[in-house]
């Protein structure tokens, strides 16, 4: 038996994390002596202490690998904390992916300089006009290209041609900002009337709207910086919003994948008063 200090020696783990182990449970000496409460451990108990260093490795906690300690050796139940842990894992690097596209578009923006981007608002009305609408709840906005591949689907099968403008806008319809089951409507003016449309598809009459658009060129990370303009626009002269957000693609993905050419003009409902 070797007291703790040796078996630190000898296990590579400081005493201070020995002792936080037998805290949690997660590795107990073998003995404890009541009268001077010196901890003693055995030199099998080596074996668990590199199983603690691989599991911790692996990204486990300890609370975690205290559970697969205490499995007995039960493989299936030690598959499927590694099955979870590879989960974890792919999204992790997912995230690390997402931050690393970002850090990279960030920096060609700052190589072309235009981070300082200033935005003109142009107050205006959007006129009313005959639109078909697709509208339901999407996992995130990302996913928005669902509702235009019903949208445009449904086009194709009809006697409708689009209008000119055409007006494809998307609707943002949520309340407050989600992550994810967004409640999105996108829209397409049209000529003619819909009198046989595919269930989820609607034709209406959207109504004249008064907005303060901002129209951008480029990528879609620029949009923190349009709600930006917006807003200090919006206090500065008086305005609040009063409805939906939303924003007409005038050049799309759909239309040119080059995004330097893509043109998008947010729109945001106004009223003057406070």
């Amino acid at each position: 038996m070797f007291r703790i200090g040796d078996f630190s020696k000898l296990s590579n783990i400081s005493i201070r994390m020995l002792r936080h182990y037998d805290k949690l449970g997660v590795l107990i000496p073998e003995k404890t002596d009541q009268d001077t409460g010196f901890r003693y451990y055995s030199a099998a108990q080596l074996r668990t202490v590199n199983k603690i260093q691989m599991l911790k490795e692996m990204g486990f906690s300890l609370a975690i690998i205290k559970e697969m300690l205490s499995s007995d050796g039960d493989l299936a139940k030690i598959r499927a904390y590694f099955a979870v842990r590879e989960a974890e894992l792919q999204e992790e690097l997912w995230l690390l992916n997402t931050q690393n596209q970002l850090l990279a578009s960030s920096l060609e923006l700052l190589r072309r300089d235009v981070l300082p981007m200033e935005y003109h608002v142009l107050v205006k009305s959007i006129p009313e006009r005959a639109v078909i609408s697709a509208r339901r709840i999407i996992p995130t906005y990302a996913d928005e290209h669902l509702l235009w591949g019903q949208l445009y689907s449904e086009l194709a099968g009809q006697n409708l041609p689009i209008a000119a403008p055409p007006y494809g806008l998307a609707i943002f319809h949520d309340q407050e900002h989600k992550d994810s089951d967004v409640d999105v409507e996108v829209q397409l003016a049209v000529g003619g009337s819909g009198d046989q449309l595919s269930p989820g598809v609607v034709y209406k009459m959207a109504p004249e709207t008064r907005v303060a658009s901002i129209t951008m060129n480029g990528e879609y990370d620029q949009m923190g910086s349009v709600f930006e303009t917006a807003a200090q626009w919006m206090e500065d002269n008086g305005y609040r919003l009063a409805g939906s957000m939303f924003n007409i693609y005038h050049v799309s993905p759909a239309q040119d994948p080059d995004p330097e050419n893509w043109v998008t003009e947010a729109c945001f409902p106004v009223v003057s008063g406070s």
